[in-house]
């Protein structure tokens, strides 16, 4: 019987972006360093098929020409690697529930994005994929007007999700705690149908953030699992259900992670969940189990709508970043994955 070759497997190329390069950070880890790493992974003969990327600088100008776009996609394909999903830098000067300049702004920055991903579908190197967005609002700023704020990132999205349309494309919304508007289950949910476009704006499922949702963190009357939760199976198993049959439907992209159960903050960011190595003995997630909470329906059958996924781990140490073992790990734990719910294809 053949092995499954479905959803394909990516490494994400963001973790050598955020949080490095400020003051009193780690420096930027280049591009061409984490595509090396990424082509280098192997494991028992299977290597990682892509990678997705992040459209600010010095990694991929939102600003890319088609010259620069070209460019990408040659040195993508030499590596033996395809693109999939995109992330559109909207949080830097832009905010989808912002005043009209920043939602103004927030548009163009995904008019960009949706441009570069569509012109890498038509190079050939990007056989499927989102484009990655967020509110780019503080929790704490929506909180002064729930009602109104959602309003306008839902008038945001779908302005949004109709250059999508225009270019074949689509928009997921990621699941993390720290987007206002997204911070809780039940506020991602009510704002997907507000948006009201299930064919083109849906939900990124990353297993760390998710997590969080059933802990309630930013939104105590959306906690799932009982106060004095102490990672009982039973209880896991429960609230792990009911939130993914609430956000299951609306997933068109997914990303492997590992989280051990705690939160923090950055700066002006909002805390959110910590992503762990794969192997992190203090991680709360079965990795090769959980992720088929989303990848299979409620009776237990593969989706399939999944084409690609992508490891999600932010905020590692450059060491540990530029040390092939652990891109070894993680592909291990994204072949696991595949295995257990992935198809032949």
């Amino acid at each position: 019987m053949p092995e499954n070759n479905y959803p394909k497997l990516h490494n994400a190329m963001w973790p050598g972006f955020v949080g490095k390069g400020g003051p009193g950070a780690e420096p930027l880890i280049e591009l061409d360093t984490l595509l090396d790493m990424t082509a280098k992974a192997e494991v028992n003969g299977t290597k990682f098929d892509g990678v997705d990327l992040f459209l600010y600088k010095p990694h991929t100008d939102i600003d890319s020409s088609d010259d620069d776009i070209k460019r990408l996609a040659d040195k993508i394909k030499k590596k033996g690697l395809d693109v999939g999903s995109v992330v559109a830098p909207v949080w830097f000067d832009a905010s989808a529930m912002g005043n009209e300049s920043m939602r103004a702004a927030w548009v163009t920055h995904v008019r960009k994005a949706v441009n570069i991903a569509s012109k890498l579908r038509k190079l050939g190197v990007r056989p499927h994929g989102i484009v990655r967005i967020d509110s780019a609002a503080s929790v704490k700023d929506w909180d002064k007007d729930p009602k109104g704020n959602t309003k306008l990132i839902a008038q945001s999205f779908r302005e949004a999700g109709k250059i999508a349309k225009a270019e074949g494309e689509r928009l997921a919304a990621e699941g993390e705690i720290c987007w206002g508007g997204m911070h809780s289950w039940k506020h991602m949910l009510n704002l997907l149908e507000t948006v009201d476009m299930p064919r083109v704006v849906g939900f990124q499922a990353d297993m760390s953030h998710t997590l969080l949702y059933t802990l309630g963190e930013n939104a105590e009357a959306h906690r799932i699992v009982p106060k004095k939760f102490n990672w009982e199976p039973a209880e896991f198993h429960k609230a792990m259900v009911k939130l993914t049959d609430a956000l299951r439907p609306w997933t068109i992209d997914f990303h492997v992670a590992q989280n051990d159960g705690t939160v923090h903050g950055s700066g002006s960011h909002e805390k959110t969940g910590r992503h762990c190595l794969a192997t992190d003995p203090k991680g709360k997630l079965n990795i090769p189990r959980d992720s088929g909470y989303w990848l299979r329906d409620s009776s237990g059958k593969v989706t399939k709508k999944i084409k690609h996924i992508c490891w999600d781990g932010c905020m590692f140490p450059n060491e540990v970043m530029t040390r092939q073992q652990t891109w070894n790990d993680i592909l291990t734990a994204m072949i696991e994955v595949r295995k257990n719910h992935g198809w032949v294809g």
